[in-house]
């Protein structure tokens, strides 16, 4: 039997292809939308693939870029660790140093128990003065040689800056040198004081300079060995009030 005269029909002889073409074009949106979803799957796929090629791989330098990336993170672990450790460490549990019991005492700036200024009288302005009476001040008793030109200075700047009187004491062998200090450290304010009876070196034997921190009630808060940036200005302004009145 021959189809030659059909229409339609090649004369080649293909095998027959069952092609169904619906009419309505949507009926195909299921079969697009299938095909779309396959590429995006082997897209991702491949991107995947290209990722972590060189770590799969010898060929590819995996073992490589293996030992970077282990080495990598081990350093940021013991980074965090040491971080963590830091935050940790709070004051109540740091380390303390142990202080022996002969080096117990207190600092030498700090305030010991007030004294009463002793009776007596000394030389101010060419003429006696009660040494009770130079209270709401203070008083810097300068030994012979003394080499505190500077510690001078600085507590006549805060004694003005606490707006209260100054006064450089000297006895004995001082006295020659106690003008030239007065003039030349007093800031314009410090009063030179001759303690010819001895009354306060006899008191407070000022080895080195010593300062009286004499409050309204005469008594007073003895400082030595003060360090060259002290800082006296906070209790010099409380010289106007009383102090605490000595035990007998």
């Amino acid at each position: 039997m021959s189809f030659a005269s059909e229409p339609g029909r090649d004369d080649g002889n293909p095998p027959p292809v069952n092609i169904v073409i619906p009419d309505d074009a949507r009926e195909l949106a299921r079969d697009v939308l299938a095909y779309h979803r396959e590429q995006r799957a082997r897209r991702r796929r491949q991107r995947l693939v290209r990722l972590l090629g060189p770590l799969r791989g010898r060929e590819s330098g995996g073992q490589a870029a293996i030992l970077p990336l282990a080495a990598t993170c081990v350093a940021l672990s013991m980074l965090a660790a040491a971080m963590l450790s830091v935050v940790a460490l709070s004051p109540a549990s740091a380390p303390t140093l142990a202080v022996p019991p002969g080096n117990s005492a207190a600092p030498p700036t700090q305030r010991a128990a007030l004294t009463r200024l002793p009776a007596g009288t000394v030389r101010l302005d060419g003429r006696a003065e009660p040494v009770r009476s130079l209270t709401s001040s203070a008083l810097a008793l300068v030994p012979a040689g003394c080499d505190c030109g500077q510690d001078l200075s600085r507590l006549a700047d805060q004694a003005a800056a606490a707006r209260v009187g100054l006064y450089f004491v000297g006895a004995g062998a001082a006295i020659p040198q106690l003008a030239g200090l007065t003039t030349r450290h007093g800031g314009g304010t410090a009063k030179a004081v001759y303690d010819t009876g001895d009354v306060l070196t006899a008191a407070y034997h000022p080895d080195s300079l010593t300062v009286l921190l004499v409050y309204s009630d005469a008594t007073a808060d003895v400082r030595r060995n003060l360090p060259h940036d002290f800082l006296l200005t906070p209790v010099l302004r409380q010289l106007t009030q009383p102090g605490k009145q000595p035990a007998r």
